[in-house]
């Protein structure tokens, strides 16, 4: 029989994957394939990249939300490990996967599975910590919220949480200084936060820009220009609506390979809904490098 690897995340979302874990332990069975299931537990105690080297598998499932995917697709890579990737959303937010097409029917994409129907797309990596992420690395205003709502919220409230807590933010919106150097090419601006984006789902909105592909070979750079409030509620307005942004007067957008990103104050990167680094940024495409079943 082949055999999965599935790493869970218990308390994501709404905490209510592992009641269902028997019956797709048993949909999985029923096409030949064994899954060997890995709780994660937080904090630092997890050791994916060992579980993956000692089970060997044919693929692995990660099952929780952008940042367990985030988690699971370093631990791939670490490990050298070039197998397919399967995503069952759990979580709060699965941007990835809903661009990917990945959904709740999960009899249907077994069957995928078990047809090992897969594709190659490109990641993005940190140069600073090696770090990978699998659909965006942001600063600035309101990019930092999926990980500052407590998961109680998150459970409780879904997406709903998010959104209370960026109103939130809105009174204290503010400007800062960056230098972008994207393939050679620099940029100085005055913005309110920037994006580099592998898919056009970012942060539960639809699609932030058009011909934005994840097998591109290329990352998206989006930044909010420093403007008025009512221009930047204008575009945060079109962007809830699933409206691209791409063409607006007020928005950088650049395409490129590799980017250089420094700001003149302390400011604190988020990758994949997870703390990142501070800034300065060197980040880097690495194309196709990632084979996901979809």
């Amino acid at each position: 029989m082949k055999k999965l690897g599935l790493i869970y995340n218990p308390v994501s979302g709404h905490a209510l994957f592992k009641g269902k874990l028997d019956s797709l332990i048993d949909m999985f069975q029923r096409h030949g394939i064994v899954l060997c299931p890995y709780r994660t537990r937080g904090g630092g105690q997890d050791d994916l990249g060992r579980f993956l080297r000692e089970m060997c598998p044919d693929g692995v499932l990660a099952a929780g939300g952008d940042g367990t995917v985030h988690a699971v697709v370093n631990a791939i890579l670490e490990s050298d490990i070039d197998v397919p990737l399967g995503i069952l959303g759990s979580g709060t937010s699965n941007d990835f996967a809903t661009h990917l097409g990945i959904h709740g029917d999960w009899e249907a994409y077994i069957e995928r599975i078990a047809a090992d129907e897969s594709r190659r797309v490109d990641l993005g990596q940190i140069e600073e910590t090696g770090q990978y992420f699998v659909n965006v690395v942001s600063a600035g205003v309101l990019t930092g919220i999926a990980h500052e709502v407590k998961s109680t919220y998150k459970n409780a409230l879904g997406k709903l949480a998010y959104y209370l807590k960026g109103i939130g933010e809105i009174p204290r919106l503010r400007s800062f200084s960056v230098q972008i150097t994207a393939d050679h090419v620099r940029y100085e601006e005055e913005i309110f936060l920037f994006v580099i984006a592998n898919s056009p789902v970012v942060a539960g909105m639809k699609k932030i820009g058009q011909d934005i592909a994840i097998d591109d070979g290329m990352l998206d750079l989006l930044a909010v220009k420093k403007t008025g409030l009512p221009q930047f509620m204008s575009v945060a307005a079109d962007l809830f609506s699933g409206k691209p942004v791409t063409e607006r007067e007020n928005i950088l957008h650049v395409r490129a390979k590799n980017f250089e990103i420094h700001a003149e104050e302390v400011l604190h990167s988020d990758i994949d809904g997870e703390c990142g680094p501070m800034l300065p940024l060197r980040v880097r495409t690495l194309p196709l490098s990632l084979s996901v079943y979809c």
